[in-house]
């Protein structure tokens, strides 16, 4: 008998020395400049841009992390995070990304940060979950770059609501179509010398003349019909000058998207919104109205002061999406990670697998 309990005993140590590394893994952390996550970070960052409903389109910075997790019966889910830089295009405006300038550390430069869990399933993606915030570049870092500069200020700024005004009246006044409301100010910036004011903001075709007396009774288009404008208000001795030029964007078609087999929607949660689609975007504003209430425009509640589009407001994320047996992706406990720590390949440096390289600046 004791024989037998020694041979057991054995054979148990010899089974754990034996069993293969792999056994009882929970995910995989792939490096994070690997083509397939490089693959699905863009993914991520065309998903933002296309439910943005405010603001600007943004770009891939750098992946920071990621985890591989597989998905029975069939599939991964890549639980990714990564930094985006804005970009100079509007998220109304239909240039392709890749036409896109990025906004520079000089020009007061901002930076989002975003968390994304996207389902790989016979060849397609979907996402299942997404979160994003993002903030401007410190006063400090720019002034120290560039000491004269102008930062970033409020929308609410009593010479900003003028000068939208003054832009808006004057683009109108040019115009030989449709009358066009303020949807969003977009960005604003006081510049010292000369002393002037830059504003960029966002617009919409509305049924009334463009010499209309009462703009308050104008209501947006049938075919709805979005712009976007740029506008100098500069100050000088007895008066002030104005400068506005302004992009008007046609109409696109709304593509449905698609889902992923055995996953649905919860139906709890409203469909994401699109830029291209008119609900998703704020009510315009009169020319009267003062531009802080546009943070109004849906939840979460925006700041006061605001003097960017946090993605946390501008961005229309999804809380999750469920198997059609109504249970949520969970990721399997405990998990058993390999390839999280530095590689080493022969005699040459460590290479380390994440964060991945940087594609523009950090801030």
């Amino acid at each position: 008998m004791k024989s037998l309990v020694l041979l057991m005993c054995l054979a148990h140590l010899w089974g754990c020395h034996s069993a293969p590394p792999a056994v009882g893994l929970g995910y995989r952390q792939p490096n994070c400049d690997d083509p397939e996550v490089e693959q699905v970070a863009q993914i991520a960052v065309d998903y933002i841009n296309t439910h943005l409903t405010r603001g600007y389109k943004h770009v891939l910075n750098q992946i920071d992390k990621v985890k591989v997790w597989p998905r029975r019966p069939t599939g991964d889910v890549y639980d990714i995070e990564l930094d985006t830089l804005e970009t100079n295009c509007h998220a109304l405006d239909p240039t392709p990304l890749v036409n896109c300038s990025v906004r520079q550390p000089t020009e007061h430069a901002v930076e989002g940060d975003c968390d994304f869990r996207i389902l790989k399933q016979d060849g397609q993606f979907f996402t299942l979950y997404s979160k994003c915030d993002s903030s401007p570049d410190s006063a400090e870092d720019v002034r120290k770059r560039c000491p004269n500069c102008p930062l970033l200020t409020s929308f609410n700024n009593s010479k900003v609501v003028h000068a939208v005004d003054v832009a808006l009246n004057a683009f109108n006044a040019q115009s030989n179509g449709s009358y066009y409301k303020l949807v969003e100010v977009s960005r604003a910036q006081l510049v010292p010398l000369p002393p002037s004011v830059y504003v960029e903001f966002a617009v919409a075709a509305t049924d009334c003349p463009h010499d209309v007396i009462d703009p308050s009774t104008c209501n947006l288009a049938a075919e709805k019909q979005y712009g976007f404008c740029k506008g100098t208000l500069t100050e000088k001795v007895g008066g002030e000058d104005v400068a506005a030029t302004c992009t008007v964007f046609q109409t696109q078609p709304v593509l449905p998207q698609p889902q992923p087999d055995g996953a649905a929607v919860d139906p709890a949660l409203p469909p994401p919104p699109s830029p291209n689609q008119p609900d998703s975007l704020p009510p315009p504003l009169s020319p009267n109205q003062p531009a802080a209430l546009m943070a109004a425009a849906g939840p979460p509640v925006a700041p006061v002061h605001p003097v960017h589009y946090d993605l946390r407001h501008a961005f229309s994320g999804v809380a999750s999406v469920e198997s059609a047996s109504g249970e949520a992706f969970r990721p399997v406990e405990p998990p058993v990670v390999l390839g999280s720590g530095p590689v080493v390949v022969g005699p040459g440096p460590v290479v380390r697998p994440c964060p991945g390289r940087i594609r523009y600046f950090k801030i």
